[in-house]
């Protein structure tokens, strides 16, 4: 039987990532066990997780090759979120709120629904609202974006520059998955700010938050402040 929290998550000690970045090896109950790593990059670019305790969830297909994925590291009194999907989940938990009362109408919200050539992470259709999330990680009180360089992204902003171009509005969103992160600093001598600028200036609204995890739910907690 695995140890579990008392929010349910199985719980086990990290050891170490394998050289597909989307495996690492964890130890639950003395036994090694490799699991699935929810995210596009190593994390031991952002995080040093050997011998820590892990939050891990049972994978959702059943064909998978592992039986656990990674799921969060507890920090301080609250979680770093280890799955970088969690970001578009916190935004579509709290959209509702009255955090996010400058969407506008937002009782219909469309899932990576793709408007003309784009994928939006989330689409309010009632104001022709496009809503891209991404996620960073940051131990210290500044985090910086982009972290990697990702041809992916550069298409995505040229994309939301000709979406705004045809009267869109068109939000970029970036979370924390690190609860306690005060600012975010946009790397300025990369091609992505230069993309990022002319979207800005076309009239896309660029926002950050951090984000928690609260009874196996995770939601949008504070707003910070972005330099750039």
């Amino acid at each position: 039987m695995q140890t579990t929290s008392n929010t349910g998550f199985v719980i086990g000690t990290f050891k170490r990532e394998l050289k597909n970045r989307f495996l690492c090896e964890v130890s639950i109950d003395g036994e090694d066990v490799v699991c699935y790593v929810p995210s596009s990059c190593h994390l031991g670019n952002f995080l040093k997780l050997e011998g820590k305790q892990v939050l891990l969830v049972p994978t959702q297909s059943p064909n998978a090759r592992t039986k656990f994925a990674l799921f969060a590291v507890p920090y301080k009194h609250n979680y770093i979120l280890l799955n970088t999907s969690m970001a578009n989940r916190a935004v579509e938990t709290s959209l509702q709120s009255r955090r996010f009362s400058y969407l506008g109408k937002r009782k219909n919200v469309l899932k990576e629904h793709v408007v003309e050539e784009y994928k939006a992470d989330l689409f309010l259709p009632d104001s022709n609202t496009v809503i891209e999330v991404k996620s960073v990680i940051s131990l210290g009180n500044t985090g910086h974006f982009p972290t990697i360089y990702s041809e992916r992204t550069l298409r995505q902003m040229d994309l939301m520059l000709n979406l705004l171009h045809n009267g869109y509005r068109v939000y970029l969103i970036i979370v924390s998955l690190h609860p306690y992160l005060k600012e975010l600093q946009i790397e300025t001598d990369s091609e992505f700010y230069v993309a990022l600028k002319k979207c800005i200036d076309a009239g896309l609204i660029l926002k950050s938050y951090t984000s928690k995890l609260h009874n196996k739910t995770v939601s949008i907690d504070k707003e910070i402040h972005i330099h750039y």
